[in-house]
């Protein structure tokens, strides 16, 4: 069923209740009442509110950085702590977390394939932000980002693209901000997947940006990196090849190998990204590697630095995401810090981290 058809049903039912949509470790969930959409939610981290803030400018790494440790000990709402910290008003809280709310779900309509399911009648989270917008307005929406970004992908193919700037750009071209921002990353020569990342914004955003200074000669596709070299679900020894064996493995090594049992239970979602079970028990397989690494081999106060020359490290085969990793690498901040600004999950974020120190890349202090 597409989500054009999926959503006008549901309106024309004015149904009540939440739409569930599943692809591989990203869950989502839409939430009815009476036929308008009046809420989501999302584990995609770059759709949590900390990584919104910054794509939309709201607040900077820093200042996020400094609410998240205000968060850790207090307990209160990383909202709360902004307005607290006078980063920013309750106005614009609420504003960023309506735009949040519509951008996830804007983001389903450039999903391939997914499984959803829709709960009849079930109650609305107690911690919704409630918003109320017509199926329709958001079917519109989502058609119109469908179409413009096929219509990016005519210059700029993928997120394996290299873009580089052309002989003739000039730093005294006229552009906003934000453009100077992407430039700054194309001028080190990075994919459009890593730009994503820098600019802790969606796809559609970035491959806009990218078309504009594409087709205007500022700069151009130098090329797509390898297939092979793209970020993949690392392998595990000896999975069972039904992903009822998967989760059966999964269970077993959850207390004694956290880190495989959390492996073997991405590898079950990709093959069937709906399945309650390998959901319920990637969270706890998280939080026990959180655990686990925290006690055992990091501490979240530790402060990585980098060891290798900034200019040696393309002979590390660095990959997009350990590349956002080590550019927040400052020799100030700690593990914790880090961790609170990138747009990963807690556990894949850490998992890079010590990777980085046992390859020698970076070190602790």
């Amino acid at each position: 069923m597409s989500l054009t058809d999926l959503l006008q049903f549901l309106a024309a039912g004015r149904k009540s209740g939440t739409l569930r949509f599943d692809r591989g470790n990203v869950s989502k969930q839409v939430y009815f009442e009476n036929g308008l959409i009046v809420g989501s939610k999302s584990n995609d981290p770059r759709e949590y509110l900390g990584q919104v803030l910054l794509h939309y400018g709201k607040v900077d790494e820093a200042q996020l950085q400094a609410a998240r440790e205000t968060q850790r000990t207090s307990g209160a709402r990383l909202g709360e702590v902004l307005v607290q910290q006078g980063f920013m008003t309750e106005d614009e809280v609420l504003d960023i977390l309506k735009t949040r709310t519509l951008d996830a779900i804007y983001d389903l309509f450039v999903w391939n394939e997914g499984d959803f399911e829709f709960y009849d009648e079930e109650p609305l989270p107690t911690d919704l932000i409630l918003i109320e917008v017509e199926p329709t307005k958001v079917i519109m929406e989502g058609i119109y980002r469908l179409d413009e970004l096929a219509r990016y992908r005519t210059l700029v193919p993928s997120d394996r693209s290299i873009i580089e700037l052309n002989a003739g750009w000039t730093s005294s071209l006229k552009l906003g901000k934000e453009y100077r921002r992407i430039l700054f990353f194309v001028e080190k020569r990075m994919t459009v997947g890593e730009i994503c990342y820098q600019m802790h914004a969606s796809a559609f955003h970035v491959y806009g940006q990218l078309y504009t200074l594409v087709g205007e000669g500022v700069a151009r596709v130098a090329g797509e990196l390898p297939e092979e070299n793209v970020p993949k679900v690392a392998a595990v020894e000896d999975v069972p090849e039904s992903v009822t064996e998967m989760i059966w493995s999964a269970q077993r090594k959850l207390d004694s190998d956290p880190e495989n049992a959390l492996l073997v239970l991405q590898k079950a979602l990709q093959q069937q990204p709906n399945n309650a079970e390998a959901q319920r028990l990637l969270v706890e397989a998280e939080e026990k590697f959180v655990k686990h690494v925290y006690e055992k081999e990091l501490s979240p106060k530790a402060v990585p630095t980098l060891l290798v020359a900034p200019s040696d490290l393309t002979l590390q085969e660095i990959d997009p995401q350990e590349g956002f990793v080590l550019s927040r690498i400052n020799g100030s901040w700690d593990i914790q810090s880090i961790l609170s600004i990138c747009p990963f999950r807690e556990a894949d974020c850490l998992r890079m981290i010590r990777n980085l120190l046992q390859r020698g890349v970076i070190g602790l202090s």
